[in-house]
């Protein structure tokens, strides 16, 4: 089966879910046969992705939320109001995106959360099946609680999920526990999909806390802790192309560019992990058995922080208050269950896109006579 993925390109989830989904189904006789990545034009696509995907990379403009001021967390009206004005170089992409599925010869495109895609499959009508995969799924589940709080951001983030999915055969919602699939809106319910790299990790408690954050903004509260609390070692990695690799505030403070194995590597060796709440990095510090801070830069994380914390992964606050994070790290147990749903993703994963196999190899049987 020939595949074409196309990518979220704004945080890493979405990147690492590609790469994890590509290494699945080359070592299970399929093809990728190339990767669109939607981002902004002021995004970098980090090195860990293009040293990790096997096929060609090949970029589109797509919509994104822009930063408040401060470059904290996402400011919603100015972003409609931008992607508006960027919407002839979408419609630009929603035709690139079409282009390439024929031209690949794709028996299946996966989207991972890319809103482009989805308007592509309702205006374009493309004949290849689509399956859509994201944690955001999820929040259409009949039975998924929303928090409480800011209903009307939550209505158009699950109206916006729904647009990234038009036209879309299945719905594949990662979740950080099992639950039953909800038919009615064409999701099943499968398990994170980590890389491998993350199952290779030894988890040592350590002396320093590890974080990472979507926006560099939030570096004022890190390093406002910091400044009351010196004698507490800090690593925190963020979006920050501008800086050096390794910016040494001081001996105890560290801030790294965005490199997945040094990422890796540190939460492994942490005492405690402090996020904004991206669904990808909190699965990672759950599995490695990890207590951790969430401080949600948007709704879409906010809904993740909350579900992470039903399900025992750590606590949410509004800022990097990183002592609350080492009070809740004293009486901390891991979730137990969450590495075997984990473990079981690959065989859950492969069974949902075994039917679109058939699919695909009828299809080619059929093209193959014609052909004759």
């Amino acid at each position: 089966m020939r595949v074409l993925f196309v990518v979220q390109g704004e945080g890493r989830g979405h990147l690492t879910q590609a790469i994890s989904m590509e290494k699945l189904l080359r070592g299970n006789g399929h093809e990728v046969v190339e990767v669109l990545v939607g981002k902004s034009e002021s995004r970098r696509l980090p090195g860990f992705f293009i040293r990790s995907i096997q096929a060609p990379i090949k970029h589109i403009i797509s919509p994104n939320f822009l930063p408040t001021r401060a470059n904290r967390r996402a400011n919603l009206s100015r972003s409609v109001l931008y992607n508006v004005w960027k919407s002839p170089e979408y419609i630009e992409s929603m035709c690139y995106i079409r282009r390439r599925i024929r031209e690949t010869g794709a028996d299946l495109v996966i989207n991972f959360y890319e809103l482009l895609t989805g308007l592509t499959y309702f205006f374009f009508r493309p004949s290849v099946p689509m399956v859509c995969i994201g944690h955001q799924y999820l929040f259409l589940h009949k039975e998924f609680r929303m928090p409480d709080k800011n209903r009307c951001s939550s209505f158009l983030m699950n109206m916006f999920t729904r647009f990234t999915s038009l036209g879309a055969s299945r719905r594949l919602a990662l979740s950080f526990r099992e639950m039953k699939d909800d038919d009615g809106h064409k999701l099943s319910i499968i398990p994170p999909l980590l890389r491998q790299e993350v199952f290779e990790q030894e988890p040592l408690e350590g002396d320093y806390i590890h974080g990472y954050m979507v926006n560099s903004g939030f570096s004022e509260y890190v390093c406002r802790w910091h400044g009351e609390h010196p004698e507490v070692p800090l690593r925190f990695f963020w979006d920050h192309w501008e800086e050096e690799p390794v910016k040494k505030v001081d001996d105890t403070l560290w801030f790294y560019q965005l490199d997945d194995r040094e990422f890796l590597r540190q939460m492994s060796g942490c005492k405690a992990y402090a996020s904004t709440a991206g669904f990808e990095s909190i699965c990672e510090a759950m599995y490695l058995g990890k207590p951790i801070l969430m401080v949600p830069a948007h709704i879409e994380q906010e809904c993740n922080a909350y579900d992470a914390m039903l399900s025992g992964a750590g606590i949410v606050d509004e800022g990097f208050n990183l002592d609350k994070l080492l009070a809740f790290a004293k009486d901390f147990q891991p979730n137990q269950a969450f590495p075997l749903w984990v473990r079981s993703s690959r065989h859950v994963i492969l069974s949902e896109l075994e039917k679109y196999t058939y699919k695909a190899s009828y299809k080619n049987l059929y093209q193959g006579v014609i052909g004759n």
